[in-house]
């Protein structure tokens, strides 16, 4: 299972919110690129790097942290808030993401995520499958879809893609722990497709067992940040 540590940017800086609310914002560090060269020290491969002004700007923002941060790491990462267009995906791996997450877009425009699919290559989209309640959210999360988690994922597998980060918004940024159950089932109706957890995880306890049920990777940001996942835990991972 990969480990996939996650930086989240707002003005530069490295945040975390609980349940996505721009409100309940925590910073933790002021140089990401700082943050990801102490996740690679310790031996970490991925990273999730999420532009959150992107995501309200409705375009990319934090394209040149991005592009510091691959300058100065070996780190294989995934960018993901903003992306609109395919001329901003162009930009996002121009400026070093190896893949990007197509999060709100994939819901409204399944239209232009499938061309992107097609230009770029599946191994190179990831599936933003953010949820509450079993339905997809959009807009931040600040909305909700008819969609349910399973007919998402399963539509776009049907469309080519392979690799789906999956966030339980109600438990992002709570370390409550993630939603195993949910997984769970998932995995089971649809094994072919390659399942991110994301939002929840908490302990390394929870790492093991999503690595029990055949989850692809896992998405850990406060849980680092706060100390209640070491990573000196993490090393049979890495």
């Amino acid at each position: 299972m990969n480990i996939i540590p996650a930086i989240d940017l707002i003005n530069g800086q490295c945040v975390r919110l609980t349940e996505g609310d721009f409100a309940q914002q925590t910073t933790y560090d002021s140089d990401p690129l700082a943050v990801a060269q102490r996740f690679e020290a310790a031996g970490v491969k991925r990273l999730h790097l999420v532009d959150l002004d992107g995501a309200r700007a409705k375009q990319p923002v934090n394209l040149h942290v991005l592009e510091r941060i691959a300058r100065h790491t070996s780190l294989h990462i995934d960018f993901g808030g903003g992306l609109q267009s395919e001329e901003a995906v162009r930009q996002a791996f121009d400026a070093g993401a190896r893949q990007i997450t197509a999060g709100s877009i994939a819901v409204r425009e399944p239209e232009t995520v499938t061309g992107w699919l097609r230009t770029f290559g599946a191994e190179r989209i990831i599936i933003g499958a953010d949820y509450r309640d079993n339905y997809i959210s959009i807009n931040a999360w600040a909305e909700q879809s008819e969609r349910t988690l399973r007919e998402f994922v399963e539509f776009y597998l049907a469309t080519g893609a392979t690799t789906f980060i999956c966030t339980d918004v109600s438990k992002d940024g709570k370390l409550q722990g993630p939603s195993l159950a949910t997984y769970t089932e998932l995995r089971q109706q649809l094994p072919a497709a390659e399942l991110i957890a994301s939002g929840g995880v908490t302990t390394i306890a929870d790492v093991k067992a999503l690595a029990a049920i055949g989850m692809h990777g896992a998405i850990i940001g406060k849980a680092i940040y706060e100390g209640t996942i070491t990573l000196e835990q993490l090393q049979p991972w890495l």
